[in-house]
């Protein structure tokens, strides 16, 4: 299977043959990839090189003209350090884009806490307006971009090297902003964020609890959450989520205001594992692996 980010370049690169209006705008990142693209569209296939504040900028510059920019480099690059131009470039002026991260919260460890985004989500929450899609294989990446190109809104596409083994549907006609349900059960609700679901089904075998699964988080899907809690008798909620943990929980919270309930946010801890190691070592830290997961959840669920 390809990455997200492999499909990423293919796919926009044959999108630039396609839609006139398309930009793409580089910092040096996957910029061989996109080496033929460039060649067939230097005026649309753009480097600013590592200045991630002009990278936004010109991105920004190019919406107001009426381009349709696909911003893109690692995740702390795109959203943490040039976060005051993606406030005021983009939301300030009014004005759509496509922001495509690759490296999501540790999927290069060697690169180190300055590679490492675990807060992205969390941080585009303080702006207006935002849709961020979280896909959990390659196939719903690219169903995703190909939807943000069709718009004109701002939207963040945040890739991961960490996949699940089948891709689910999140085309128009099944409504990506919906959470679908992938497992019915009554004895609470688990909402499964892009490469999270295999971990999540993983700890939850045997267990009786619905599963939702989730490749947009903003807008929050609060009418799913709340059918899926008017399923049972009890309104016990654990968000899994590949970033910070509890990025969701105040949006969770206020879905079910209205109904008793407890809101669990599971999600990348904020001390800094200084040594690195490998994602899959990362994963269990947190947490996040499917014997960690496990252990959360039912403790949670039991008390």
């Amino acid at each position: 299977m390809d990455t997200m980010r492999d499909r990423f370049i293919a796919i926009t690169s044959q999108l630039l043959a396609e839609e006139p209006r398309l930009a793409v705008v580089l910092a040096d990142i996957s910029a061989d990839g996109f080496a033929p693209a460039r060649r067939a569209h230097p005026d649309r296939v753009i480097n600013v090189g590592i200045r991630e504040q002009l990278l936004i900028g010109a991105g920004a510059g190019m919406a107001l003209t009426g381009m349709r920019p696909i911003v893109h480099t690692f995740a702390s690059f795109l959203v943490e350090r040039p976060f005051e131009q993606v406030k005021l470039d983009f939301g300030h002026q009014g004005v759509g884009g496509i922001l495509v991260s690759a490296g999501g919260s540790y999927d290069w460890p060697a690169g180190g806490f300055t590679h490492m985004a675990p807060g992205d989500v969390a941080l585009l929450d303080t702006l207006e307006g935002w849709t961020v899609h979280v896909p959990g294989h390659p196939d719903e990446a690219e169903a995703l971009l190909r939807e943000a190109v069709d718009g004109d809104d701002r939207v963040y596409v945040r890739l991961s090297l960490q996949a699940n083994r089948e891709a689910r549907p999140v085309d128009g006609s099944t409504g990506s902003t919906g959470f679908s349900v992938v497992r019915e059960g009554r004895g609470g609700t688990v909402v499964a964020v892009g490469p999270m679901l295999d971990n999540v089904l993983a700890a939850t075998g045997g267990l009786d609890v619905s599963v939702l699964y989730a490749t947009t988080v903003r807008p929050f899907d609060a009418g799913g959450l709340r059918r899926a809690v008017d399923a049972g008798p009890g309104a016990d909620v654990v968000i899994v989520e590949p970033y910070l943990a509890g990025t969701s929980t105040a949006a969770a919270n206020e879905a079910l205001m209205e109904l008793p309930h407890r809101v669990l946010g599971l999600g990348v801890g904020r001390a800094e594992l200084r040594r690195y190691g490998q994602m899959e070592e990362h994963l269990a830290a947190h947490g996040l692996d499917a014997r960690g997961l496990r252990e959360r959840i039912t403790g949670f669920l039991r008390g």
